[in-house]
């Protein structure tokens, strides 16, 4: 029943753009999910600062563990009449209204693109023409068509000598160049150079078919006949990592924390939680040093996994990193918390800098009384005769009449005792739902051995290839990386130590061990990351069946029972 009432419920309507910041002339997706019987959302607040076009709505239907939910998403193409830093209204979705949203329209560009002539170009760009090595560089590539495209293949090859992969979905907007209207799709990848010096990229190209006209199926040409563009290739300067970088290397354009959720007061023996928030422009999850809380004399700190949000801003990455910490005092009495501190290198200016937060200082308060320590067991006092109710004052320690108050069970006085009556009905149901579904088990017949579900099982799952091995290393986490590399082992294995053991290449066994110096110890992540690329480039390298690392090949001195 409540999972029908969740399905049935309608949430409130989510507004977002495809894009935060565009340049004047550009157009971008409003968006506004609401329930699937929802009327389509008041757009007159819009028509103020933008033109409004391309409405359009569609239903869908998500499904998860536990929840499923049916909505309308509806659409709408912007296009801001006037520069500057624009606030997209609350809308009216039936009875609910959206959160406002903030966009920012730059300027129109003085200068137009130099591949600005013919039906279709291309411009590739970078937003960094000298990086240094392992930082993020962000790559777009910008188809423009000013005729309607059929069909079309966009291709960027990737470079030698770097890590190149596509972020994100394909973004489609219009823009007004030299009083002409263009739909332009944009594609954004991620570069991260692994040596320096000259790293070349190829250029891009684009083959594709217009639509045909009237005159063009009788004369042949025109729109109809085959689109072609390509931009030519670039090189960028990366530059080594300075010898005055701070460890680990961690090349940004800015790097900011802050605390999220401070408590105001610690308690002896509870919990409170602390959130602090990293956000990093140019980089990705994967290349931020994990958030950790100094040690602190007196409270004892339990952390929390971080999430991790990734997103395309400005033509590069941006990470964001939140982590929650439950900090629990063990006296009561003054304690103090160092600030959190994160080295990074600015690749604007060239020069090293530190994040920092404040440090933080509370008093401890004794604990709730709930969680006191018992006091020592003091006699009870005696009742006089034909005491009644009223003869009980709170705090003297007076007890009432059992004819006037029932006998007190444990957990079950004041409004605690809902909350026991829900708690045990659940429990109940559970074990009823149990109970259930084992007597559905032992009643549901058993597939006959050598039968059709045995005989068509497949022998093994399909393994990970090396590119998704590589793929795991620049984007994922460590234990992302491990994973994959056992899941490729013959057969299985789930931890570190099994693959060193089935690992034959010293090198591949040397940078495990980095990386679990990274994760557990004190040791460097990005070098440990870069040790896996390197020694990984072309896959890992089994030990031969029957013949283990480290294993003699001298019989046994005993005889093997």
């Amino acid at each position: 029943m409540l999972m029908l009432f969740a399905t049935m419920a309608s949430a409130a309507p989510r507004a977002w753009l495809d894009r935060d910041r565009i340049v004047l002339g550009e157009t971008v997706t409003l968006n506004v999910e609401a329930g699937l019987l929802s009327s389509a959302p008041d757009y007159s607040p819009l028509e103020g600062d933008f033109r409004l076009s391309g409405h359009s709505s569609q239903r869908g239907f998500s499904g998860g563990t536990g929840q499923t939910s049916s909505y309308t998403l509806f659409a709408v193409a912007l296009r801001p009449l006037r520069d500057g830093v624009l606030t997209i209204p609350a809308l009216s979705v039936g009875n609910e209204r959206t959160a406002p949203l903030t966009l920012v329209v730059e300027p129109a560009p003085q200068q137009t693109p130099a591949q600005a002539r013919g039906d279709v170009f291309i411009e590739s760009v970078p937003d960094d023409t000298r990086p240094y090595v392992q930082q993020s560089v962000g790559w777009v590539v910008r188809l423009f068509s000013a005729v309607p495209i059929v069909s079309g293949t966009l291709d960027q090859p990737a470079p030698e000598g770097a890590s190149f992969q596509r972020v994100g979905d394909d973004a489609q907007y219009s823009r007004t160049i030299n009083g002409r209207q263009y739909q332009i799709v944009e594609r954004r990848f991620m570069l991260v150079p692994e040596r320096s010096g000259p790293l070349e990229i190829p250029g891009a190209s684009f083959e594709g078919r217009g639509t045909s006209g009237l005159f063009d199926d009788m004369f042949g040409g025109g729109r109809g006949g085959r689109l072609g563009a390509q931009v030519g290739p670039r090189t960028l300067q990366v530059q080594p990592v300075p010898d005055k970088a701070p460890q680990p290397w961690l090349p940004l354009h800015d790097l900011k924390l802050r605390y999220r959720a401070n408590p105001a007061e610690l308690r002896q023996g509870l919990a409170a939680t602390l959130t602090v928030e990293a956000v990093a422009d140019g980089a990705t999850g994967a290349q931020m040093p994990e958030l950790e809380l100094p040690p602190s004399d007196g409270v004892q700190v339990f952390p929390e996994r971080a999430q991790v949000d990734e997103r395309f801003v400005d033509g590069r990455p941006r990470a964001t990193v939140t982590r929650s910490f439950s900090l629990v005092p063990g006296r009561t009495g003054a304690v103090a918390l160092s600030g959190v501190r994160m080295g990074w290198w600015d690749v604007k200016a060239g020069e090293a800098r530190e994040a920092r937060l404040p440090p933080l200082q509370w008093n401890v308060q004794p604990g709730a009384a709930g969680f006191d320590p018992p006091a020592a067991t003091a006699a009870l006092p005696s009742i006089p005769a034909g005491a009644g109710p009223s003869t009980a004052r709170p705090g003297d320690g007076a007890i009432a009449p059992a004819e006037s108050a029932a006998l007190p069970l444990p957990g079950m006085q004041g409004d605690r005792a809902a909350w026991v009556a829900a708690t045990v009905l659940f429990a109940v149901l559970w074990l009823l739902t149990l109970l259930l579904a084992l007597h559905w088990r032992h009643q549901r017949p058993a597939t006959p051995a050598g039968g059709p579900t045995s005989a068509h099982a497949p022998d093994a799952r399909a393994r990970p290839t090396p590119a998704a091995l590589r793929k795991a290393l620049d984007t994922g986490s460590f234990e992302d990386f491990v994973q994959v590399l056992g899941a490729m082992a013959e057969p299985p294995v789930k931890s570190v130590d099994a693959l060193l053991e089935r690992l034959d290449n010293p090198a591949q066994r040397r940078a495990l061990e980095a990386m679990q110096q990274a994760r557990w110890g004190d040791g460097d992540g990005p070098s440990a990351r870069a040790l896996l690329r390197e020694a990984f480039a072309d896959g890992p390298r089994w030990t031969v069946p029957g013949h283990a690392a480290g294993e003699s090949i001298l019989p046994p001195l005993y005889p093997q029972r």
